[in-house]
């Protein structure tokens, strides 16, 4: 029997990304965004989607940019600290142990730990009702080499990535396929005789 539940996002499970923010060590910021995706493959784009209250909306705002950083089974506890504290009290990288390094392409930092962290420039801002959607330009992508294999492809694996679901976080550790796996052609096998 299916029951009718009052209307809601009830897409699950999302990506609980770091995003980083500050174009000065000064004002450096990190805040967990469960609120987030890829809206465009070309140009690569994505979004967050940020509460106008949260000390880290008026630094994206003010300065156009942000970095997401995946967030891993190592990053659980920094992921739910910097979701349910503010910048505004407390410094966030200090007090999870997090290192902010200058990104390449925008100002704001990346996190050294996360194994992929991606660069940010702010195309438009929608304001929706309790979230302001920044969507933005991916302008480049940082990856740890230790999560890269021998024929160059990235090992999501071996990141131990996780994931938020209705209020918990998960890992996301065993793939189940690949991209066409479900329609690909079995290769026949000739046996001699």
């Amino acid at each position: 029997m299916k029951v009718s539940f009052k209307p809601g996002t009830m897409i699950y499970p999302l990506p609980a990304v770091l995003v980083t923010c500050g174009a000065t060590p000064e004002e450096y910021n990190v805040l967990t965004v469960a609120w987030t995706g890829t809206i465009c493959t070309n140009p690569p784009m994505c979004y967050i989607s940020v509460r106008p209250e949260r000390h880290s909306y008026d630094i994206i705002k003010r300065n156009g940019c942000f970095v997401l950083n995946l967030t891993t089974k190592a990053l659980a506890h920094a992921a739910d600290f910097c979701g349910v504290r503010s910048g505004r009290d407390v410094n966030k990288f200090e007090h999870e142990g997090l290192t902010p390094v200058p990104a390449e392409k925008v100002a704001a930092p990346y996190i050294e730990e996360s194994p992929v962290a991606i660069e940010c420039t702010v195309t438009e801002i929608r304001q929706l009702g309790s979230h302001d959607m920044f969507m933005a330009r991916v302008e480049n992508v940082i990856v740890d080499d230790r999560f890269i294999d021998e024929s160059g492809r990235l090992d999501m694996a071996a990141m131990n990535l996780i994931a938020y679901s209705h209020g918990e976080y998960f890992d996301v550790t065993n793939p189940r396929g690949f991209f066409g796996w479900s329609v690909r052609k079995k290769k026949i096998i000739k046996r001699k005789k």
